[in-house]
This record gives C-alpha cells, sequence and structure tokens, in this order.
C-alpha cells in the first residue's frame, strides 16, 4: 500500500541547513521545508538577513535558526554543522545553495577572482557536504544532500562567468561522484539547476544598467517568456529533500522555463 502524500512530503522530525539561506533562492528553499515540518537552520555570511528570514518563518509557526556561516572557512563549516545538531539533536538534508557569481570576462579576470569564486561555489559544497556526511553516517546513516548548480553546469549563459560556469560544471561532477560514495549510506546526492530566476542576487532588486541587459538578453531566449521565481525552486529542492524522491540519486533536475531549448 503506497503512503499517503501528506506522509510522503511531511519532513517533520527532519533537520535541514540551507546555506545562504537568508534571501532569494536560498529564503525560497528555507520556506518550504520550514512549511513541510522541518527544523530549519539558515546558514548565511549575512547574519543579520538571516536572522529576519528566521523571523520571518517563526512568525508563522514553524521552526528556524540563523547561523553566521562562510562556507569557504572550513571551521565555520564545522561550527554550521554543530549548530545544527547542538540545537536540533541531528541533521537530515543539507542544502548547498551559497554561491557567488560576479561577471568578470577572462580577460580582465585575476586569479584571485577565479580562486575566490571556487573556494565558495566548489570548494565550500565540498567541505559541507563532507561535514554533513560524516554526521549522518554517525547518525545511522540515511540523508539528502542537495545541490544547487546552474544551467551554467550544461550550457554557458553569458560572457563574464567562466569561472562561475567552471565552478558549476565542478559541484555537477561532485555531486555525481559523492552519490556513488554515499549510497551505501543510504544518503542521496542529488542537484537543481536553476536558469534565470528573479532574486536579489540578480540585482533586480536595484538599478544595474549591466545586469539589466544581460537579463534582458536571457529572458528573451526563455519558451515560458519570464524568469523563474525563487518559490519554483523550493518547490523542486523540497521534492528531492522529501520521500518523493526515494529513488533518486546522482541527478540533475533543470528548471528553467525551457531556456536550454533554445
Amino acid at each position: 500500500m503506497p503512503k499517503e502524500l501528506h506522509s510522503i512530503i511531511d519532513l517533520h522530525g527532519k533537520v535541514a541547513i540551507v546555506t545562504g539561506g537568508a534571501m532569494g533562492i536560498g529564503y525560497g528553499i528555507s520556506y518550504r521545508l520550514a512549511e513541510a515540518g522541518a527544523s530549519v537552520v539558515i546558514a548565511d555570511m549575512n547574519k543579520p538577513a538571516a536572522d529576519t528570514a528566521v523571523q520571518k518563518l517563526t512568525a508563522l509557526g514553524w521552526t528556524a535558526t540563523a547561523v553566521e556561516a562562510n562556507v569557504a572557512d572550513e571551521v565555520q563549516v564545522h561550527t554550521m554543522i554543530s549548530t545544527a545538531v547542538t540545537t536540533y539533536g541531528r541533521l537530515d538534508i543539507l542544502i548547498n545553495n551559497a554561491g557567488i557569481y560576479p561577471t568578470i570576462p577572462v580577460m580582465h579576470m585575476t586569479p584571485a577572482d577565479f580562486d575566490r569564486v571556487i573556494a565558495i561555489n566548489l570548494k565550500g559544497v565540498f567541505m559541507c557536504s563532507q561535514a554533513a556526511a560524516a554526521q549522518m553516517i554517525t547518525q545511522g546513516g540515511e540523508g539528502k544532500i542537495i545541490n544547487i548548480t546552474s544551467i551554467d553546469a550544461l550550457h554557458p549563459s553569458a560572457v563574464g562567468l567562466a569561472h562561475y560556469d567552471a565552478s558549476k560544471h565542478g559541484v555537477w561532477g561532485f555531486t555525481k561522484n559523492l552519490a556513488l560514495e554515499l549510497a551505501p549510506h543510504h544518503i542521496s546526492v542529488n542537484a537543481i539547476a536553476p536558469g534565470g530566476i528573479a532574486t536579489p542576487g540578480t540585482g533586480m532588486d536595484k538599478p544595474n544598467p549591466q545586469m539589466e541587459e544581460i537579463l534582458k538578453t536571457f529572458s528573451a531566449k526563455i519558451p515560458m517568456q519570464r524568469l523563474g521565481t525563487a518559490d519554483e525552486i523550493g518547490k523542486v529542492a523540497l521534492f528531492l529533500a522529501s520521500d518523493l524522491s526515494s529513488y533518486m540519486t546522482g541527478s540533475q533536475i533543470v528548471v528553467d522555463g525551457g531556456f536550454l531549448l533554445a
């Protein structure tokens, strides 16, 4: 007899960490996981923004806490994991969402520019995943690791994002290999590849002529003729974090309004 739908998506008793969870896609994910019953640790470099996000979620009667964390810093990563375990007793779900995408053409890029993006977008995923998986294994196994990649893990979207594209191709490769390694522990590792999503990070909240031009060109290629919303990524994250995705690992779900079709 199949489980009832409400029990399949019920995350009560589960503890989730969402890196970069204070705004944009991260908050969209945090919202849906908390709504489904998970205790959510919002980890973000911007602690005031994380605190504000927690206030919004707890005002709805959901459970959340904030922690300041730079995913490129190993000490802060381990503090983030220990905060989740100390506060809620365990860790079941990790969403590797934190990332940056400064627009710099390769011919104007410095090694420091490249290193910074790789450190946060790729090395950060490695360190967070390693620490989270160790905790999940200590608990006896089972868990969900969900990496936010990008359609740029499959096809470049704009000049100026070569370092970002390199990091996201790396995360997709890392996702597949880690899925192989952790499958015996019943820990699934999957990815979500967003297309153009309207968030503060895209500059949609303030004038930015360069970003506006990029988004105008980008949006014209989307068959659905609009940018996506953070909640549309949050709903897919809920799918992967819940028992709806019980037989999936090493997969990447593209959420791009059909952009790659064009």
